[in-house]
């Protein structure tokens, strides 16, 4: 393997510029009282939500093949490393700095961090300006969780297939071009989705929608494994780490949505009652659904569908009733497993379903929440806000998926996305990082030829 020294170079260079104290000639406005209360509870939701990472890791280690458990667990949880920094540098800026045209941040704006970020600020400008009631600082790292989150859930959909390097590269790049943009224009005041009255309470558009459409234009670019050519069954390696990663993401969507409330008050106990409520409703709706369609209660069906009710409810957590959450549940579930069966009857090697489940289900939670919102949907007589979500879905859909496509080929063009047949055939656990899951008869996987390793996985259950 060629030695990598870019990246190492890299982390030379930030470390001597983090030595460099710079003066970009803006200066912080007059800290905001902080309220205690809000202060711990953001914590608390900012701890959660970084468990969320961990947990996908182990959600989508289980599904994927034996020889595949190691790399496809590091896809997720390297982006917490990879988006961290960037996130210091330029990412929160693009996100929440200064607004440009409605569309991007001022990346100078807290670049670096080097201002006062410890006290709470307002974020934005006249009317629609927002006071935070917490530590800048605490709200940029609550934010960072679902920036590390957003390219994590894509590497579901190229699973079994794409090398580390290239992928470390477009993560990168979808942060920067995809995700700062799409998290400006809904989150920040002056934001032009958010001037539209577009409504995304924790990141069903900003998150699952954008990274359903760039997991959707991965699959297509990097095209088939060749087991799915083939049509080899998979298999999953581990179900038990999928029901372990199910419980930590339910977990640490609770700090996902009810964190977004950014206090400790009645938003917050709201949205926390319509995730579990969501959840649960489509875990069951999943369940029932292939039971009543012939196929057999399992396990795997009961943890994709929970994941996907946190999915569909994510928009519209705080904005809704704890009864309409039920649909939200009930519609997410049925459309979802829906559009995976129409998947797998076609030639789309989307690996670990990633549009059907993440894609899909955010549509469908950013439709109902133009339906149900509290005051302004369409249950409640209006229109103008569902109107907008309309006209955002496909604006971001079409951004997502196109902006996606067009970073997956300069990527390609830098670094080749896809690994060589050979190393696909071997596993991407041994041929990209020299690790195995599994031991078998007190041996390593790659500690023994390819064959014996696949025969004695069959024999033990683990292929």
């Amino acid at each position: 393997m060629k030695r990598a020294v870019t990246p190492f170079l890299l982390l030379v260079a930030l470390a001597i510029l983090a030595l460099i104290p710079f003066d970009l000639g803006r200066e912080m406005p007059a800290g905001d009282e902080v309220e205690v209360g809000n202060v711990a509870w953001m914590l608390t939701a900012s701890a959660l939500v970084l468990l969320m990472t961990p947990g996908l890791s182990f959600f989508y280690g289980g599904m994927v093949c034996s020889k595949n458990v190691v790399s496809t667990m590091l896809q997720s949880v390297i982006a917490l490393g990879v988006i961290s920094l960037l996130w210091i540098v330029v990412g929160f800026s693009l996100a929440f700095g200064d607004d440009i045209g409605g569309i991007i941040g001022d990346p100078r704006t807290f670049f670096m961090f080097d201002h006062d970020v410890a006290s709470s600020i307002t974020l934005g400008e006249g009317p629609s300006a927002v006071k935070m009631g917490i530590p800048l600082l605490l709200f940029s790292m609550f934010q960072l969780k679902f920036a590390v989150l957003a390219p994590a859930l894509i590497t579901g959909s190229f699973a079994e297939r794409v090398r580390f390097s290239a992928y470390l590269l477009f993560m990168v790049l979808f942060s920067v071009i995809i995700y700062s943009p799409l998290a400006h224009m809904t989150w920040h005041p002056q934001g032009l989705l958010a001037q539209w009255g577009v409504k995304d309470f924790a990141g069903g558009t900003v998150v699952h929608i954008s990274a359903g459409f760039a997991a959707l234009a991965g699959a297509i670019f990097l095209g088939r494994r060749q087991a799915h050519m083939e049509n080899v069954t998979h298999e999953p390696a581990n179900i038990p780490y999928v029901m372990l990663g199910t419980g930590m993401l339910w977990f640490g969507w609770f700090g996902f949505n009810a964190g977004s409330a950014l206090a400790a008050d009645r938003v917050a106990t709201l949205a926390f009652a319509t995730t579990n409520s969501a959840s649960a409703m489509a875990m069951l709706t999943w369940l029932f659904l292939d039971w009543a369609r012939g196929k057999k209660p399992s396990a795997m069906g009961a943890c994709i569908g929970a994941v996907v009710g946190l999915v569909a409810i994510t928009p519209a957590a705080g904005l809704v009733t704890v009864r309409h959450s039920l649909v939200f549940g009930f519609l997410g579930a049925v459309v979802s497993n829906l559009a995976v069966s129409m998947k797998t009857k076609s030639t789309l090697d989307d690996t670990l379903d990633v549009f059907p489940c993440h894609g899909v289900g955010g549509i469908v939670g950013m439709i109902l929440t133009g339906v149900f919102a509290e005051e302004v949907g369409l249950w409640y007589g209006q229109t103008e806000t569902f109107i907008y979500h309309m006209i955002a879905l496909v604006i971001v859909s079409v951004f997502a998926f196109f902006g996606s496509l067009a970073l997956y080929k300069i990527t390609d063009m830098i670094i080749p996305l896809r690994v060589p047949h050979d190393q696909e055939v071997a596993g991407l656990d041994y041929s990209q990082h020299g690790e195995a899951a599994w031991r078998l008869n007190g041996s390593t996987a790659h500690d023994v030829p390819l064959v014996e390793v696949q025969e004695e996985a069959l024999v033990a259950g683990v292929s």
